[in-house]
């Protein structure tokens, strides 16, 4: 059987699109799969919010979902 399970990150998105920083807001209970989010989310690039043309920082929920197969 493998793993399953549901990591909810907090991430500051900058006005460059890329995550400065990230915390588990919500974990899986799995420490691998944790790590294995905040590891692929270091590497996005998110389009970053916008009041009219000007890009801003700002934080946003990132739910991700693991259901890993032998």
């Amino acid at each position: 059987m493998g793993e399953e399970g549901e990591v909810v990150l907090r991430v500051h998105v900058e006005t460059s699109g890329r995550p400065s920083q990230i915390e588990v807001r919500k974990s899986s209970g799995s420490p691998r799969l944790d790590q294995a989010a905040l590891d692929a989310v270091w590497h996005w690039r998110f389009v970053p919010a916008k009041r009219g043309e000007e890009a801003l920082a700002a934080w946003v929920l990132v739910p991700i979902t693991f259901h890993l197969k032998n």
